[in-house]
């Protein structure tokens, strides 16, 4: 039986080496609190501005666009080697909980790993190793997130 970490891997196509490379390197110290700020950004507004996709801006229809960049953002300081600014606010981070009530789909998850690739393509501030090990670690943590919540 394949663990979930294998079936992540082999879901995302990245080797859990390369995603967990994001463990090897501080990023809120290489690029600082403002590129987390403004990839967060990117990403939402591109999420908020979804007319390609409608039914996944829907599943966002209910979110604060500001809260979910604060969010995000907040989390991935934390996760990347910064301050525990989400835990502070908000507790521990518990993605499965906190997104269980969303209509989680493969569909959904390569959508949301689209907008990402894009906003991390826009966000001038990241360097472009930065952007790799950076995508690697999100295609792998959403492959294992989507993995566990599907009950996959």
């Amino acid at each position: 039986m394949q663990s979930l970490q294998e079936k992540a891997s082999e879901w995302s196509g990245v080797d859990s080496a390369d995603a967990f490379a994001i463990d090897s390197t501080n990023l809120f110290q290489k690029l600082g609190l403002q590129a987390f700020i403004n990839l967060s950004t990117n990403f939402y507004t591109r999420v908020y501005d979804d007319e390609e996709e409608e039914w996944f801006r829907s599943i966002f229809a209910n979110s604060k666009k500001e809260e979910a960049i604060q969010n995000q953002y907040e989390f991935f300081v934390q996760r990347m080697g910064g301050p525990p600014l989400y835990s502070q606010r908000k507790g521990h981070p518990a993605l499965i909980g906190r997104h269980r009530p969303f209509p989680v789909t493969h569909r959904a998850a390569e959508r949301w790993l689209h907008h990402m690739q894009n906003a991390l393509d826009s966000t001038p501030e990241i360097d472009p190793e930065s952007k790799v090990i950076m995508m690697n670690f999100l295609r792998q943590d959403v492959s294992q997130f989507l993995n566990h919540l599907c009950g996959n």
